[in-house]
């Protein structure tokens, strides 16, 4: 389920790029999945990011209204020097193919990511992408692969991204993430991380680590999040 989201500046400066490739794939992948929010449910994904300089702190709430569609909208802070910036992200999740156990599932994604610095400026990004996942061994092994496409409102570029990511269930409270992303022609990132619920199916927290690739510990980060999703409420 994502969010995700996911949420693409996390590949430039590592949160627009979360944007656009996950905004966002189940917490705490940045890479989406072929999944969505339970029909006429909601989440909310919570999390907190710290790297050498920078602190975000971030929240998504999504909701599924028609069963195939996830509308997702939330947003961060971000603080770095002493100065703060903020992004809002827009978007809409429709699920073309459900993933089957032992088999696969397609989804697609649009959003919307709009970035204000702390001068006040404001920079728009819009991205598409589209998630292919492939369940393996009765759903204890799941891969996902992203491709997708970034138009950068600061610079008015338009890029190609990727992602790859896996999913391990090591029991039925705790599973490993592991996962590389990145933009076409530029830097590539890597993240593992733990998920643990509290609650089956309701409650989730989340740790990870993550770094440039080939970076040394100039870009690590890590963080930690929070997972709620709703009984079905909605009308």
């Amino acid at each position: 389920m994502k969010a995700p989201i996911f949420l693409l500046r996390c590949v430039a400066l590592t949160s627009t790029f979360c944007a656009a490739l996950s905004a966002y794939a189940a917490r705490p992948m940045i890479t989406d999945d072929a999944r969505i929010v339970d029909d006429k449910s909601c989440q909310v994904e919570s999390w907190v990011r710290r790297e050498k300089t920078r602190t975000e702190l971030w929240a998504l709430p999504g909701c599924n209204f028609t069963g195939r569609i996830e509308f997702t909208t939330g947003g961060g802070r971000l603080r770095q020097d002493g100065s703060q910036s903020s992004d809002l992200v827009l978007q809409g999740k429709f699920l073309v193919k459900p993933l089957e156990t032992n088999g696969w599932g397609a989804a697609a994604t649009v959003g919307h990511v709009r970035h204000t610095a702390a001068s006040g400026s404001e920079a728009r990004d819009f991205y598409v992408n589209v998630p292919l996942s492939f369940s393996f061994v009765d759903d204890k092994f799941t891969a996902h692969t992203n491709t997708g496409w970034l138009r950068e409102g600061e610079t008015g570029k338009s890029r190609a991204t990727w992602g790859l990511g896996t999913e391990t269930q090591i029991n039925k409270r705790i599973g490993f993430v592991a996962e590389a992303f990145g933009q076409v022609s530029r830097e590539s990132y890597y993240q593992l991380g733990l998920r643990f619920w509290i609650v089956p199916d309701r409650v989730q927290i989340d740790t990870t680590y993550g770094n440039k690739i080939g970076s040394g510990d100039n870009a690590r980060w890590f963080s930690i999040g929070l997972r709620l999703l709703s009984p079905a409420f909605l009308p």
